[in-house]
């Protein structure tokens, strides 16, 4: 059994192969993506997994930005 996972929306699903791992993916987030439409959530769904919505061509763009950036040390071996 394969799992495949879309972890900008959180949906996941599995499959007795890699290709049907895909396409039932596929087909999950197409019902999730319908019934969070009928919900009225969509778009703050979106919106919230960092996606800004181009109501002129209905593109979803992915939103790149640094939350928080620090360095640190890390000991490797001796």
């Amino acid at each position: 059994m394969y799992s495949s996972y879309c972890p900008e929306l959180d949906v996941a699903s599995c499959g007795k192969t890699v290709n049907k791992a895909k396409i039932n993916l596929k087909e999950a987030l197409e019902i999730f993506i319908e019934e969070t439409t009928k919900l009225g959530t969509l778009h703050d769904l979106l919106e919230e997994a960092g996606y800004n919505i181009s109501s002129k061509d209905k593109v979803l763009i992915k939103r790149k930005e640094i939350i928080e950036f620090d360095t640190f040390q890390v000991s490797i071996g001796k």
